[in-house]
C-alpha cells in the first residue's frame, strides 16, 4: 500500500489564556489555508481510497479541499495525534526557536512531559499501533494521512528503524511517503516533499 503522510498546514498561535487551560486546537492561518489550497492542487493527479485526519482542526482543515475533491469524507483516528495534544497552548516551533524558547530545547530532548506532552515510549508506542493499524486496513490501497510533525518523525523513524524522536522538521504540509508490501517489508520512498509550496504544476 501507499502512505501518504502530509503535516498540517500553519496554525494560529494560542496560549494558555486563550484556551482557559482547555487543550489547545488552534486553527489554521490565512497562510495556513493557502498552503492547504497549494497541496490539494499539487495531489490532484493523485488518486487515493482513502483520508485519514487527526483530531485536531489544523489537521482537519488541512485535509479539507483534497477530501473534497476526491468526493472522500475523512476518517478521524486519534492515533496519528501529536505528541503535545493534551498542552493547553501552541506556539509555533519557529517562534520557539527564534526566542531561544526553553521549550525548544526540552522538545528536541524528549522531555516532553515539562510542556503537557506524552512521554515519548508512550508515543512512540501509539503511533506504531497506528501506522500498524493503518497498513493492515488499508493493504493494496493508497491512504492519504494529514497529521503533524512529530508523528511523521515517528512514522518515519519506525520505518527506517532510527531510534530517535524528532530528527527533521517537516515544513508545514509537506509530504512524505511510505510504501508497505504485503509480505510486510516498508520503505520510504520521499521525505519532506515542498514542492508545492514554491511551484504550480502545469496540468494538461
Amino acid at each position: 500500500m501507499d502512505l501518504v503522510l502530509v503535516r498540517h498546514g500553519e496554525p494560529v498561535r494560542l496560549t494558555s489564556s486563550d484556551t482557559s487551560g482547555k487543550p489547545a486546537d488552534p486553527a489554521l492561518t490565512e497562510r495556513g489555508h493557502a498552503q492547504a489550497a497549494r497541496l490539494c492542487d499539487w495531489l490532484s493527479h493523485e488518486t487515493f481510497d482513502t483520508v485519514i485526519t487527526s483530531s485536531k482542526l489544523r489537521a482537519i482543515e488541512t485535509a479539507a479541499p483534497i477530501a473534497a475533491l476526491l468526493g472522500i469524507t475523512p476518517i478521524v483516528d486519534d492515533g496519528w495525534l501529536e505528541y503535545d495534544a493534551r498542552a493547553d497552548d501552541y506556539i509555533p516551533m519557529e517562534e520557539l526557536r527564534a526566542t531561544k524558547d526553553p521549550r525548544m530545547q526540552a522538545m528536541i530532548d524528549g522531555r516532553w512531559q515539562e510542556f503537557g506532552g506524552a512521554h515519548p515510549d508512550e508515543f512512540r508506542a501509539q503511533v506504531s499501533a497506528a501506522l500498524d493499524r493503518t497498513i493492515s486496513t488499508y493493504a493494496g490501497k493508497r491512504v492519504l494521512v494529514v497529521c503533524h510533525g512529530g508523528v511523521i518523525n515517528t512514522a518515519i523513524a519506525l520505518v527506517i528503524g532510527l531510534d530517535r524522536h524528532l530528527w527533521f522538521e517537516p515544513v508545514y504540509t509537506s509530504i512524505s511517503r511510505v510504501v508497505a508490501s504485503r509480505s510486510g517489508v516498508r520503505s520510504v520512498s520521499s521525505v519532506n516533499e515542498s514542492a508545492h509550496l514554491y511551484a504550480q504544476r502545469q496540468l494538461p
